[in-house]
């Protein structure tokens, strides 16, 4: 364990953003460290606003006594979505694995170190929803003294226990892919496999438990939350420690959570090292046959390689091609059981016009698509390696037209088959259709580009692990954040002008807009990638 607390300290002090600002001297690196610290303080106050609301809400309805149990349940939803994306990144396939291996250590103690640096990177998250809804538990409920401190004290611990179970279940899936030739995409699979569960599993427990009165549902919410935490024994625990003080259910929390992390990664490290070689190296086929080579543009060459640099690394091709994966699925299932049906299950029945909701069908397909782009990450991904594509006879230019066809390559034909469903599913006018399609293009263009400037703007190369560029990166958070809320206030736009303006004329204005947007987007691309930034 103390070997472990060791090498946790030096990959924290190698790491960190705040070690790096008091010792570079390079002003822009400095600059961008301060500007990831703002971005990052506005996200954290966001959360910590939602979660006062929310015991606000249970205040207000007298159900406060459950907030201890929603804190936990929260908490331990978002640790185990949050590992089980990021599992691979951390535990697996990461850049220092020769270092780190070569070192005098056990191999369960270096998963036990990357699981720790995986779990601080990851606690400020959960300390601010905890820490906001023990203030509003507190402003409503006058707990005591002791309650207070067993709250702040059971918050460190409640998010390992879904994070063992994540990071148990990606070891899992590693050793099963681990013995197929093709381990990223077998591990991409079974990862988006289980994400698709995920979300799916909230619309089937919705459909079992859906009651038409809203005054009911409020009615059972406490008893539901009771009902979750006496499956989920972890949330038990921690309000039978912060309710009743209960420090049989404290110790229960704190001790089982350090006796399933010892026994996790003894587990894992009997495989760790045999894990790790089968998915870092790569078998050669035996049936090799010499074929003539493809001619490419150079432009087509740097999307090709885009491409296979997606399929290599399971982190990438998840975390950016998930949305297309749910767009496709959203469409599908559109299709099968009808827009209006659709619609009617999202408003729960309420009477509503579908027809209303036509004009936003680009702007709900991107809300998938557009979630993260690829060219946010992509000029950072090159990390180290970026002196190979400096070293060849290509400009700036033609490298990043490259990233970007490679996302249209990736958007495109998502977006007009993910349209196309919905617009046969809503019974969408040909000509309305041809212009939300177009629409829809031009959506995928400013996507696009604008996640491209994001990605040069906050360029990071010096990373030691992939999910700190696909997942905390600074580029990626840039562009998905206003971009997801800016689509979100179009879409309900759409909605309300649609009601009033013909939708083919809607369109039109809308299609001009984005296209003008994309079109500025691109030559602030064209003219970083002249200054070399």
């Amino acid at each position: 364990m103390m070997n472990s607390w060791i090498l946790l300290r030096t990959l924290l002090l190698s790491t960190s953003q705040r070690n790096i600002y008091r010792h570079t001297t390079d002003r822009k690196k400095r600059g961008k460290i301060v500007g990831a610290f703002i971005g990052s303080a506005c996200l954290y106050a966001m959360l910590v606003g939602y979660s006062i609301s929310m015991c606000i809400g249970y205040g207000k309805l007298g159900m406060i006594d459950a907030a201890p149990e929603l804190c936990a349940l929260i908490i331990s939803l978002l640790a185990f979505i949050f590992t089980i994306l990021k599992t691979n990144g951390y535990l697996f396939h990461f850049k220092e694995y020769d270092m780190l291996m070569a070192l005098p250590f056990e191999p369960g103690t270096v998963a036990a170190c990357k699981f720790l640096y995986m779990y601080v990177k990851s606690l400020p998250w959960y300390m601010s929803v905890s820490f906001a809804m023990a203030a509003g538990y507190g402003y409503y409920a006058r707990p005591g003294i002791g309650s207070v401190l067993a709250w702040i004290a059971l918050t460190f611990f409640l998010p390992l226990i879904p994070m063992l179970g994540a990071a148990f279940l990606g070891f899992l899936i590693a050793r099963v892919s681990s013995g197929f030739r093709k381990t990223n995409l077998v591990q991409t699979v079974l990862t988006m496999l289980f994400v698709i569960f995920c979300f799916s599993s909230r619309y089937i427990i919705e459909d079992i438990v859906h009651n038409d009165k809203v005054e009911d549902m409020l009615a059972t919410a406490k008893e539901m939350t009771g009902q979750a935490a006496d499956v989920y024994l972890p949330a038990g625990w921690f309000a039978g420690a912060v309710k009743r003080q209960n420090v049989s259910d404290f110790l229960l929390l704190a001790g089982v959570s350090m006796v399933l992390f010892a026994a996790v990664f003894c587990v894992v490290g009997k495989s760790y090292r045999r894990i790790n070689s089968a998915l870092m190296s790569h078998a050669a086929a035996k049936d090799f046959r010499m074929t003539s080579q493809k001619e490419r543009s150079a432009v087509r060459a740097i999307a090709f390689k885009e491409y296979k640099r997606m399929t290599g690394s399971t982190v990438y091709m998840v975390n950016v091609g998930m949305g297309e994966v749910l767009s496709v699925l959203f469409g599908v299932t559109t299709l099968l059981i009808g827009f209006d049906r659709m619609v009617s299950m999202v408003t729960q029945g309420a009477p509503f016009d579908p027809s209303i909701l036509q004009p936003s069908i680009p702007f709900i397909i991107y809300f998938f698509i557009g979630m993260v782009a690829s060219t946010a990450c992509s000029p950072s991904l090159e990390g180290k390696n970026a002196w190979i594509l400096q070293s060849l006879p290509l400009d700036g230019k033609a490298i990043y037209r490259g990233k970007m066809l490679f996302n249209l390559y990736l958007t495109v034909p998502v977006m007009v088959f993910s349209e196309l469903c919905l617009c046969v599913s809503a019974r969408v006018p040909v000509a309305d259709t041809a212009l939300y399609l177009v629409l829809g293009i031009a959506l995928c263009a400013f996507s696009t580009a604008w996640g491209c400037v994001c990605g040069i703007r906050h360029l990071r190369l010096d990373w030691e692990n992939e999910i700190e560029v696909v997942k905390q990166g600074a580029a990626v958070a840039v562009y998905m954040f206003p971009n997801m809320f800016a689509v979100m206030g179009l879409t309900v736009l759409m909605v309300f002008l649609g009601m009033r303006v013909d939708h083919w004329l809607l369109a039109l204005i809308m299609i001009f807009a984005v296209s003008l947007l994309a079109l500025l987007c691109y030559r602030r691309v064209m003219k970083l990638a002249d200054k070399g930034d």
